[in-house]
């Protein structure tokens, strides 16, 4: 059976921040991811977590740039001792938070010089925290203008690179067929260095049912492939989360 989990960054926003662990649990989540976790008391979201009886599947790394600024620096060149002090920032918090995963942004860049950065970056910080586990993600650049990390080939590059096995794909449908036109076709050639997967529906990322992505195959042929990893709905309700929950089922 799939391990659903849901994104409270983007679901159950009609309800204060720390009332959604209860309900993602009342709703039939098992696990929550949260983006940037880091505006909130720590030690509430952890007895949250404990109290609704759910895993902490994913944050994001750096915390947010509140000058609203790029999100990211491991492959931005010159970037490298921000990104290292923001990495260490987010071992603290994940101290308490206890995440299976921290997602590793790139942020805006290009190049080869781009890459081999982001590669001493990831290098640098799979070492620092041997016993975490660390993703990066391909994120499409209409979404994310500029955004690096922006293909899976490079994604493969990077992965090969690092070596790492604390570090493997992030795999998100939604981002996959914008960059791609076909998510089955890239989750056929990259899936098999996923252990996370994030959905949502295609155009207009609300929930993943119906649209240009087939989820009852894509689920299917996750489970043919034996990825026994969390899929995250990370989309943006079309009106309350409740309603929109049937995929699940």
């Amino acid at each position: 059976m799939p391990k659903f989990c849901a994104n409270l960054t983007w679901l159950f926003g009609e309800l204060p921040y720390m009332d959604r662990f209860r309900a993602a649990r009342e709703a039939g989540f098992e696990g929550v991811e949260v983006l940037f976790p880091y505006d909130c008391p720590t030690q509430d979201m952890r007895d949250q977590l404990v109290l609704n009886g759910l895993s902490f599947v994913l944050m994001n790394c750096p915390l947010p740039n509140a000058t609203g600024g790029p999100q990211g620096f491991a492959a931005v060149p010159g970037g490298e001792e921000r990104f290292r002090r923001d990495f260490d920032r987010t071992l603290r918090f994940a101290q308490v938070l206890k995440p299976l995963h921290i997602h590793i942004m790139a942020g805006v860049a290009e190049g080869p010089e781009a890459e081999a950065t982001f590669v001493r970056n990831l290098r640098w910080a799979a070492a620092r925290a041997p016993r975490q586990g660390l993703t990066i993600e391909p994120i499409n650049r209409i979404d994310m203008p500029g955004y690096f990390l922006a293909d899976y080939e490079t994604a493969a590059r990077v992965l090969d690179a690092v070596a790492s096995p604390n570090l493997a794909l992030q795999f998100d449908a939604y981002h996959a067929h914008r960059i791609t036109g076909d998510a089955a076709a890239a989750w056929g050639a990259h899936g098999h260095r996923a252990r996370h997967v994030q959905v949502a529906g295609f155009p207009g990322r609300h929930e993943p049912a119906g649209g240009a992505i087939d989820y009852p195959a894509f689920f299917a042929r996750l489970a043919a492939d034996g990825y026994d990893g969390w899929i995250s709905g990370e989309y943006a309700p079309a009106t309350t989360t409740v309603d929109g929950l049937g995929w699940i089922r």
